[in-house]
């Protein structure tokens, strides 16, 4: 009776090794931030934490408190929102210059989008969004703080920048990822770009779009949390000084409207899918 043959992946060793240079990479990345997980399990350490962690119970609620919550909670949302608005005006028409679809290429007269300006404008709005986003918002705050001074404007400003950047590559994304029949069918018999979008490459999308500006919008109020560290305002700035104050059970109460904040945020994202299905 032959023995049953052996399939061998031909793949395999290319696997092993490319397992093995990331193992290697994670190594080096490990020693180089000086990771030290034993430290949680410190006396001093584990001390620490359960007396913080203790502080929390309960949280503050009483009503003087709250009604310097529920502003600042408003603030957070219309910083993250304003935010998001002008990133959003700033995203679309730089998300439609990088969609190759809507090119003069797609609908066969290369001559005009090969051109050396239609080449040179799209080069630079691509390296103008990977530009913004590479600045973390936090650092455009810092900057932003010295121009327009503390406050909330400085927080829109520093989401608006590098969301920007975010939301223009990932919209490009999506439009190129949807099928170009229709878009190229609109194009083709006479239809402007505008048009194009709106009733071809849009009612593909809308879903995606949707989602991950939503998502983004949700991202762009945790931001603003961080952002009010540095003098954007908000919940941020009260959550700095609970934190100074060691005030456990004020960082609770804070903590738990940001809960509420993302809670809501799934929720209307949940609303605008239903809404534009």
């Amino acid at each position: 009776m032959n023995a049953p043959a052996r399939h061998h992946d031909p793949a395999l060793p290319g696997r092993l090794c490319s397992a093995l240079i990331g193992l290697a990479v994670l190594a080096w990345a490990l020693h180089l931030t000086e990771f030290a997980p034993g430290v949680l399990f410190e006396a001093a350490a584990q001390r620490e934490t359960l007396r913080f962690l203790a502080s929390f119970v309960p949280p503050r609620l009483d009503g003087g408190f709250l009604r310097d919550v529920l502003p600042a909670a408003w603030r957070t949302l219309a910083i993250a929102t304003c935010g998001v608005t002008l990133a959003w005006l700033a995203a679309v028409p730089a998300a439609l210059l990088l969609t190759r679809v809507l090119s003069f290429s797609a609908l066969g007269r290369p001559g005009r989008d090969s051109s050396v300006f239609a080449r040179a404008l799209r080069t630079l709005v691509r390296w103008l969004m990977v530009f913004l986003r590479s600045v973390p918002e936090l650092v455009w705050a810092l900057l932003l703080v010295r121009v327009v001074g503390l406050g909330a404007a400085a927080g829109v400003f520093a989401i608006a920048i590098t969301y920007a950047g975010m939301l223009a590559k990932v919209y490009a994304e999506i439009l190129e990822s949807a099928p170009a029949a229709p878009t190229l069918a609109l194009l083709h018999h006479g239809a402007g770009r505008v048009q194009a979008v709106l009733f071809g490459l849009l009612p593909q999308c809308a879903d995606e779009l949707i989602s991950y500006t939503v998502y983004r919008w949700e991202c762009a109020v945790r931001s603003s949390v961080v952002l009010g560290m540095v003098g954007a305002g908000g919940l941020g700035q009260m959550l700095e000084g609970s934190m100074k104050m060691f005030a456990g059970d004020e960082v609770a109460t804070l903590l738990l409207v940001f809960v509420l904040l993302v809670a809501l945020a799934d929720l209307l994202s949940a609303w605008l899918r239903r809404a534009w299905a």
